[in-house]
């Protein structure tokens, strides 16, 4: 009996506790609560895992009536209550922080308390009526945090990677965008922060979006990896307390209710145990995260300035750079995409760690795990979105300045080479930066090359390689023989 109208009292094997009366969780949870004051961040911050957790509940509830072993009434409720929460309803009372011990069966006990007390409150009950339907005998019939957990991890991971890639797709486009708006801006190609050849700004944007769309598929294909689910496998995967025929009716129901292509692995035992498809996972996620952190870097750069710097591209001005210098604004958009790869990164690394932390027939420290991947996945959407709607859609080039800077660029002279020769080319070039000249005149004053065949040589189309030459070039030598004889 409570103490007070504003409490219930919920009993476990350590004894009994007394549970806000209106509150969906139990007394499971408000251990965890009192054991875990650890990241004050609750598991509702990750609304994908909150839904996967509620799917494999209703997945559950349906295989469980299908084979006879949860009658109907008692498998609709559960049935019913889980969907309003795959709706989005009840989400704040997942309240057990992310960084839990337990492998995880915190907030298993979390969802089965939230899904029994609201399909309670649907029948018509008082919440913590357990003795009609209970958390443990009944939602979580035929299962174990041990697959449970895990599970719903990689069904939370498959649905939040959905939102992940259409984003990417987005910054994708937003570059290909402005490589064709840049198409035909010249500018001086670098390598090691030392000037090389011409390219086109274009180029350069093309380049960022390709790169872009080659993690959009490395993640699609490590995605796969966490499509191996291990329901059926209880325990430790010997499928204890389970019906022969729950693990592939599960899995067709989960398959349907989550709309991803989920199977059932092969070795339980070893699925249970195995988390290497999250550090995989977490791996391809770093790979972007660096990424992107490259491009911010040279965003950064060729914005620099806006006198004493590149300066070749403007950044969208976001807000006052400096509270002591006036007028001064900073890269601020990169910026904060470079602090989130550094996260990434560093949350790769508790992946791992964690992954080689396990022991035996199960790994303890999933919560982790999940905490980590969850974050960087969030963080990293939220870090492309506003790179891309906050600076790479006003992205505007300085076209007088890099017009300026290859014009008087002594790189060019290596489209010049396959006809003077490199010896040559390097004595130009040493003249043509103590003088100042341009290698073209240079050229023409040492009776190497026609004007004519210096100004079709160094057109913008030849030297950013958009028109290429087809056929072998004789090569002119110092002494004016041609291949060297």
């Amino acid at each position: 009996m409570a103490l007070d109208a504003t409490t219930r009292t919920e009993s476990d094997s350590l004894g009994t506790m007394e549970i806000p009366a209106d509150a969906y969780w139990g007394i499971h949870t408000a251990r965890a609560l009192e054991n875990f004051p650890i990241s004050m961040r609750p598991i509702s911050v990750y609304r994908d895992l909150v839904v996967a957790l509620a799917m494999v509940k209703q997945a559950s509830a349906r295989a469980n009536r299908e084979i006879g072993v949860l009658d109907h009434e008692r498998a609709d409720l559960i049935d019913r209550a889980a969907q309003r929460v795959i709706d989005g309803e009840f989400h704040d009372q997942f309240v057990v922080g992310v960084i839990q011990g337990g492998a995880g069966t915190s907030t298993n006990m979390n969802a089965n308390e939230v899904i029994t007390n609201v399909a309670l409150e649907m029948a018509g009950r008082e919440k913590g009526d357990y003795a009609f339907l209970s958390p443990i005998d009944h939602t979580n019939r035929s299962q174990s945090t041990n697959d449970v957990y895990p599970t719903a991890i990689k069904v939370g991971l498959g649905l939040d990677l959905l939102t992940l890639l259409e984003e990417l797709d987005l910054l994708r486009r937003a570059f290909l965008a402005k490589a064709e708006e840049f198409h035909d801006i010249l500018k001086v190609g670098r390598t090691q922060l030392q000037d090389a050849v011409p390219m086109t700004l274009g180029q350069e944007f093309h380049g960022f979006a390709t790169t872009l769309g080659e993690d959009y598929h490395r993640l699609k294909e490590n995605a796969y990896l966490l499509y191996e689910i291990n329901m059926g496998a209880t325990a430790i995967g010997t499928g204890i307390t389970t019906h022969p025929d729950y693990a592939p009716a599960v899995l067709r129901h989960l398959r349907e209710v989550s709309g991803l292509d989920l199977e059932t692995a092969e070795d339980l035992v070893e699925s249970t145990s195995d988390t290497g498809a999250f550090m995989s996972f977490s791996s391809s996620l770093k790979r972007n995260a660096i990424k992107l952190s490259k491009i911010s870097n040279d965003l950064r750069l060729l914005s620099s300035g806006p006198q004493a710097g590149f300066g070749e591209i403007n950044l969208p001005p976001r807000q006052a750079g400096s509270s002591i210098m006036p007028g001064k604004v900073n890269p601020v958009i990169p910026e904060v995409v470079n602090q989130v790869a550094f996260a990434v990164a560093g949350a790769d690394l508790t992946v791992t760690m964690a992954v080689e932390g396990g022991q035996l027939q199960l790994n303890a420290f999933e919560p982790v795990i999940a905490h980590s991947i969850f974050q960087s996945i969030v963080w990293m959407r939220r870090g492309m979105r506003t790179l891309r709607v906050n600076c790479v859609d006003g992205i505007t080039a300085n076209r007088e300045r890099l017009g300026t800077m290859v014009g008087s660029s002594v790189g060019v002279i290596t489209a010049l080479t396959p006809f003077i020769g490199y010896s040559a080319a390097a004595a130009l070039a040493k003249t043509a930066l103590l003088t100042g000249r341009g290698v073209a005149d240079l050229v023409v004053e040492a009776g190497l090359m026609s004007r004519e065949d210096v100004d079709k040589q160094l057109s913008p189309a030849r030297l950013s390689g958009l028109e290429v030459a087809t056929r072998a070039i004789p090569v002119i030598t110092t002494t004016g023989d041609v291949d060297g004889n």
